[in-house]
């Protein structure tokens, strides 16, 4: 009797409540009419069609720009390296791979591992089983070691980054800033007899876009006349680059600037020769400190009164680094990206090796060292293309500290062609090869302690100079696409993917705003692995490209802006002088006419050289890991094919010049 009752009061209640939201709602119940039908049919086919033409109009302007590209670029020289010949045999193996693999896939002689030999019928499907039987046997487990041995120096090296990040951020909760000694003496700053002598150095080659800018910010420091001298270096080749730059420093010593042109006519030894010929003259013996700037930096009045103080009460700090930021980090998607990569460099790795270890690379600019510090360790060396790098380890050597100041920051510009940006990095990781074969015999005779012999070889050459972009290429442009063919050395997916986007993501901290960013970081950073480990080789190996210094290529986009705000500072400085000379920017106005009207020749001439170009180590690897994508779909390998197909992409956008400044 208990149980049928509860049944009956337990259908009631559903029954009503059916009917009571029937009622409350009656336009559910009721069916959608033909028209709305209708109109929702159109939406979702207008969006459709919409989404199409869309796609077939990227399409359509991407091979447009891929046919220009190839077009102009018929006459060039074809790179004939070893790399890019062994990627070119690759690509052919691979894209012979994938046609047997997919006859394979169709007929499904998959299924023929489990049958007999004898069974096999036709000398292609035998041919197939033999090289099944062989790849199993002898290629498979040769990769396997490989790729085992490439993981652990992924893992050791994502070990080394998640340390610095833990220190970075001990370093936030515990607010730990480089300490500043403050003596009773100095604390009247009214007496120029407080004032240290400074030595600031402009060091610059053909760079007419920017000079102005760095050097105008330079004179407007705060710091008194009698104790400052400007030196800007030119090694300009160019005569208008000269004249411009001889009017500009012309019209600061008129102002009552203490400042020298010198110009070299041989710029041999590129900047490292350019800054030994400077600190040679004879009045440098009356300066204590030299601040060194390149041509595009822009430091703020109170740079070196933010500076200098932490020398002050510490004898043995040598350099005293500041923090780079970027007047054009959001002109297009390369400048974005590598604003990720140097906020990292310098909030996480430049910060915490200064706290911890007093010690870090220098920079090349926005620092200042101590003459005597210079002095003792050598001065500037002209045996490799990483002159900063050099003293900066030679220092160390002697036991000087070096201090980073996060929170002192100067303006300068990033490159925003992929070509300005691709001969920076080049130069960036040949040059430690270059010293660390120079430097080890040093390293391991000095007297430093052997903890500090054991981060210079194993953390700062070894494991973030050479074994960073070994990994990267090797890794995930040659083995990842090679375990598509051989199955049975697949990578895992926490190597493919997980670790790689969890230290993306702890790269892109210290810059919140790019997190939208991420993946494509990810696939750039892989991307440019084969320029990195392009440039490793031939520095660690002494070959042909390793001893090319070329300028970074600036483009001056900030700089009217940056001239009209410097000639407002320069009003607030100078109220009652009037210029005696021509600014700048009328300089620059003045030469852009003049090369307006230069005969039609000399313009395509210029025009010629500002061409995108191809490149094609970053094509043959295109197509290989597409290739290997294609592989991947047949067997159905989920993220591996995302992976493979992404990456390919991305190697196809940058081979093509399509990231970055875009020019005719």
């Amino acid at each position: 009797m208990a149980p049928s009752s509860v049944v009956v009061t337990i259908e009631k209640p559903l029954i009503e409540i059916s009917d009571v939201k029937a009622q409350a709602f009656p336009d559910k119940s009721k069916a959608s009419s033909p028209k709305q039908f209708t109109w929702l049919l159109l939406l979702k086919a207008y969006r459709v069609v919409s989404c199409i033409s869309w796609l077939a109009m990227g399409s359509r302007d991407v091979l447009f720009t891929a046919k220009k590209r190839i077009e102009m670029n018929e006459g060039e020289p074809k790179n004939r390296g070893r790399l890019y010949r062994f990627l070119r045999v690759f690509l052919a193996l691979s894209i012979m791979g994938l046609v047997i693999e997919g006859i394979a896939h169709f007929k499904k002689w998959h299924l023929m591992t489990m049958i007999h030999p004898w069974e096999v019928q036709g000398l292609l499907e035998w041919s197939y089983m033999a090289w099944l039987s062989f790849r199993l046997n002898y290629v498979a487990p040769l990769v396997i070691k490989l790729s085992n041995f490439c993981i652990a120096l992924f893992m050791i090296q994502s070990l080394d980054r998640f340390i610095l990040c833990i220190g970075c951020f001990w370093m936030k909760c515990k607010k730990m800033k480089p300490e500043l000694i403050i003596e009773p003496e100095g604390d009247d700053i009214e007496q120029n007899s407080n004032f240290p002598m400074v030595l600031v150095q402009i060091p610059m080659c053909n760079e007419k876009e920017v000079f102005a800018t760095s050097i105008g910010a330079a004179c407007l420091l705060d710091w008194p006349k009698d104790r400052l001298l400007i030196q800007i270096l030119d090694d300009s080749d160019d005569e208008s680059t000269q004249l411009l730059i001889k009017n500009e420093v012309s019209m600061w010593r008129q102002k009552g600037v203490n400042i020298i042109y010198r110009h070299r006519f041989i710029r041999t030894g590129y900047k490292a020769g350019n800054l030994k010929s400077a600190m040679a003259c004879a009045y440098v013996k009356d300066y204590e400190f030299v601040a060194i700037f390149d041509a595009d930096f822009q430091p703020n009045p109170d740079y070196l009164k933010q500076t200098i103080p932490y020398f002050k009460g510490n004898p043995e700090v040598g350099l005293v680094q500041a923090r780079w930021c970027f007047v054009n980090k959001d002109e297009n998607l390369l400048t974005r990206l590598q604003n990720v990569n140097l906020c990292f460099h310098f909030e996480v790795e430049q910060q915490v090796n200064g706290m911890f270890l007093n010690f870090f690379g220098f920079n090349g600019t926005a620092g200042v060292w101590r003459i005597k510090a210079l002095e003792e360790s050598g001065g500037w060396l002209e045996r490799t293309t990483v002159e900063d790098m050099d003293i900066a380890v030679r220092a160390h050597l002697h036991g000087w500290k070096f201090i980073f100041l996060n929170d002192v920051r100067v303006l300068c510009e990033l490159p925003e062609s992929y070509e300005a940006y691709k001969k920076q990095q080049h130069r960036w990781h040949s040059g430690p090869m270059q010293l660390f074969r120079l430097c080890l015999p040093a390293i391991l005779t000095s007297k430093i302690s052997i903890w500090k012999k054991s981060n210079l070889i194993l953390l700062f050459f070894l494991l973030r100079k050479l074994i960073l972009p070994f990994y990267s290429f090797t890794l995930f442009c040659i083995i990842l696409p090679l375990t598509m063919f051989i199955p049975e050395a697949e990578l895992p997916l926490w190597v493919v993917c997980y670790v790689p986007v969890l230290l993306s993501f702890l790269n892109i901290l210290p810059t919140p705003k790019s997190f939208p960013f991420l993946i494509p970081y990810l696939m750039f950073e892989n991307t440019m692995s084969v320029t990195k480990f392009n440039a490793m080789v031939s520095g660690l190996f002494q070959l042909g490209s390793a001893y090319e210094w070329v300028v970074t290529k600036k483009t001056g986009r900030a700089s009217e802006s940056d001239l009209l705000a410097l000639a407002e500072r320069e009003e607030e400085k100078f109220p009652v002088q009037r210029r005696l000379s021509e600014s700048g920017l009328e300089m620059l106005n003045k030469l852009k006419e003049e090369e307006e009207n230069r005969v039609p020749i000399v313009v395509e001439k210029k025009k010629k050289q500002k061409q995108n170009r191809l490149y094609r180590k970053e094509l043959a690897l295109a197509f290989l890991l597409l290739t290997a994508a294609g592989r991947s779909l047949l067997s159905a390998h989920g993220l591996h094919f995302y992976f493979l197909l992404f990456q390919g992409l991305s190697f196809l956008v940058v081979g093509l010049d399509l990231i970055g400044e875009q020019v005719n």
